[in-house]
C-alpha cells in the first residue's frame, strides 16, 4: 500500500511539473478557472502570498506564476519567487535557509504552492509549501475544502 501511495504522489508531482512548465495534461475535468493576467483576483491572490514569500526568501519579491486555479472562494497557486529585476533567488542564502526552516539541498528552489480561501473580500493563504520536492497537496485531507481546485486529487 505504501508503494502504491508513493507512486501516486510521484505521478501527481510529475503532473504538477508538467503543468508548471507548460505541458498540457487534461486527464481530469476542469472544475476551476484561472484569473486573467492583470485581473484583480489574480493580483489579490499574489498579494496574499507575498508576505510569506518575503519572510521566507527576503524582499523584494516578484512571482513567475505556474498556475492559479480559482473556484468560488477557494484557490490553489503554484509560483516561483524571483527578484523584480528577474534575478534568480539563491535558495542557500534565503532567510528560511539561514534559520534552518528549509533544506536548500532538497526541493525545487524558491517555489511555493499555496491553498487559499477567500474570507470576506480578502484571500488568505491557509496551507503553504515552500521549496517542495513532493506534491504535499496530494492528500485527501484537503478535499473537503479544496476539491474544486484539486480535481486530480479529489476524485
Amino acid at each position: 500500500m505504501h508503494k502504491i501511495l508513493s507512486l501516486r504522489r510521484l505521478a501527481v508531482f510529475l503532473g504538477f511539473c508538467a503543468g508548471f512548465f507548460g505541458v498540457s495534461h487534461s486527464a481530469t475535468a476542469q472544475t476551476y478557472g484561472e484569473p486573467a493576467f492583470g485581473s484583480e483576483t489574480r493580483q489579490d491572490i499574489l498579494d496574499a502570498i507575498r508576505p510569506q514569500a518575503e519572510w521566507s526568501f527576503a524582499p523584494p519579491i516578484a512571482f513567475v506564476v505556474g498556475e492559479i486555479r480559482v473556484a468560488g472562494n477557494v484557490a490553489f497557486a503554484t509560483v516561483r519567487a524571483q527578484r523584480p529585476s528577474g534575478e534568480q533567488i539563491d535558495i542557500f542564502t534565503t532567510p528560511d535557509a539561514l534559520r534552518g526552516q528549509l533544506d536548500p539541498q532538497a526541493g525545487n528552489g524558491p517555489t511555493m504552492e499555496v491553498l487559499l480561501q477567500k474570507s470576506g473580500r480578502v484571500w488568505v493563504g491557509v496551507h503553504y509549501g515552500l521549496n517542495s520536492s513532493e506534491g504535499w497537496w496530494y492528500d485527501p485531507v484537503y478535499c473537503p475544502i479544496w476539491s474544486a481546485v484539486l480535481p486530480e486529487v479529489c476524485q
